[in-house]
């Protein structure tokens, strides 16, 4: 039989911090990131949390990174306070590309439509 938890566990965790983001976190350099993929390790010792940011600039991006790195003791510990397992995971933050790897794209296949006409 699989087992599901480390995906339960990874989509609570993901529920949880967008919503401690909005409400507990006062930081101004995290306030327009969003959370897009959660993923927990086998034993749930460790969190890896993708976010995406509406920044382009990579002055922007490292910003929101301090930001974060900031206030992870902060979210761990709500994280602690709102799930019901026997230790939370350490949280790690990365950027995930895979947003402005899709607007690339679409700006490509935009381009290539403009050149046939």
């Amino acid at each position: 039989m699989a087992n599901y938890r480390d995906r339960r566990v990874a989509q609570e965790i993901l529920r949880e911090v967008n919503d401690i983001l909005k409400k507990k976190v006062r930081d101004p350099r995290v306030a327009d990131i969003t959370i897009t993929e959660v993923r927990v390790t086998g034993d749930l010792q460790q969190a890896n949390i993708y976010y995406s940011s509406l920044g382009d600039k990579a002055s922007e991006r490292e910003k929101v990174q301090q930001g974060l790195e900031k206030a992870s003791g902060l979210i761990r510990r709500e994280l602690g306070h709102r799930l019901s397992i026997y230790k939370t995971p350490e949280l790690i933050f990365e950027l995930d590309s895979s947003v402005q790897y899709g607007n690339h794209i679409d700006d490509l296949l935009r381009n290539l439509n403009k050149s046939e006409y």
